[in-house]
């Protein structure tokens, strides 16, 4: 399955670094002896900063995959110590050779060398899970890149960071709030696989611009259904379980003015419908256009948001999608459609129970269908779902 390589390809990139390697393993007795202190001193400071300095030069000038995996490894496991002040100096001192690491690699040629180069320091950044780390990955969010950005949005939205930007303290609200504003000036730039994970950050991060963040997530996939530009149907599944899961808690901002458009329940649940209901009227649509691929990745969407979401939802199994999809009755796929998301003159299962529309037509009368997805391009499309 392509999507399935395509995310290999974006997870293991850096296993393709050049072997040949001469460098030798980073000395660790001397930092196990300060990690076992009960008292630090200068010294002791001074060897943290020597074991990082060098722990992290070998990241940027060794070539050999599995000799970076060890250095990485090696720095990880040195990470914690129940000495409060050894905790303290390392987080200072990892920053410190990192950011010294990020400029080592602007001087690397070629220039696939100093990628590879940054995504493992990326990949560092991920594993350590530090807050005092995230602005390192936020200077990668823009870059050309799309596997050093994957890793640069990973190091923000990973679950060790999320839990800390979801504890009651004030710096912590003001981080996430910042990694917020970040990704979302990604999203119209980025590929499926980082959208997901803007989204799977915006679905459970503890801030009301979560649900602002996540809503802009679904827009942008619904605006890929409409022009039939879309990629990698298979992320919809979790972006589709992910508007799912907030419907029952999405808020009202009471400070914002009633003009003003909000990520409320009524708006989350209105992207779900409407997105799912590009996902069927693409594959009912799409039998000349789209490849077997797609299709299969469309009826997979479509399965597995019937069970898991629809029926959620509406607080019983729903099989209806399935067995429409059994039979390839296309005509049985709308009628369903119709009756779950609503048509031009009766309101959708759907949007009574939780109370939404679609907002308005041109001439300022409420919609109560979905949006209808426009004819495919007359084109045909390769055997392939790049």
């Amino acid at each position: 399955m392509k999507t399935k390589w395509v995310t290999c390809v974006i997870l293991m990139i850096f296993f393709g670094l050049a072997v040949n390697s001469n460098s030798v393993a980073v000395n660790t007795s001397n930092i196990d002896k300060v990690r076992d202190k009960s008292v630090l001193d200068d010294q002791d400071k001074i060897i943290i900063d020597d074991f990082l300095a060098e722990a992290i030069r070998e990241l940027v000038i060794t070539r050999d995959f599995t000799s970076i995996a060890k250095t990485r490894t090696v720095i990880l496991s040195k990470q914690k110590s129940s000495q409060g002040q050894y905790t303290t100096w390392f987080s200072e001192l990892v920053r410190k050779h990192i950011q010294e690491g990020f400029k080592q690699a602007q001087t690397v040629n070629p220039q696939e060398r100093q990628d590879k180069v940054l995504v493992n320091l990326l990949i560092l950044i991920d594993g350590l899970q530090d807050l005092q780390l995230t602005d390192l990955a936020m200077s990668m969010l823009k870059n050309r890149n799309m596997v050093i950005r994957y890793w640069a949005v990973h190091c923000l939205t990973n679950p060790g960071i999320i839990k800390q930007l979801n504890s009651s303290t004030t710096p912590s609200s003001v981080s996430a709030r910042a990694i917020a504003e970040q990704l979302k000036e990604l999203i119209e730039s980025s590929n499926p696989e980082i959208i997901v994970q803007i989204a799977q950050f915006a679905a459970n991060v503890n801030i009301l611009q979560g649900e602002e963040l996540l809503g802009q997530t679904a827009d942008e996939r619904i605006e890929r259904y409409a022009d039939w530009t879309v990629k990698h149907e298979l992320y919809d599944i979790t972006l589709l379980k992910l508007l799912t899961s907030k419907i029952p808690s999405a808020s009202i901002d009471p400070s914002m003015p009633a003009t003003t458009t909000t990520d409320s329940k009524p708006a989350i649940a209105r992207r779900f419908a409407q997105l799912y209901s590009y996902v069927i009227q693409r594959y009912a649509k799409g039998s000349v256009t789209l490849n077997s691929t797609q299709k299969q990745h469309l009826v997979s969407v479509l399965v597995e948001t019937e069970e898991k979401c629809i029926s959620k939802l509406l607080g019983r199994p729903q099989l209806t999608i399935r067995r429409a999809l059994e039979r390839n009755n296309i005509e049985a796929l709308l009628d369903e459609h119709n009756r779950l998301l609503g048509t031009e003159t009766i309101p959708g299962q759907l949007p009574s129970m939780l109370g939404f529309d679609y907002n308005t037509t041109s001439t300022g009368t409420i919609r109560t269908a979905p949006i209808p997805l426009p004819d495919p391009p007359q084109k045909s499309t390769p055997d392939d779902n790049s």
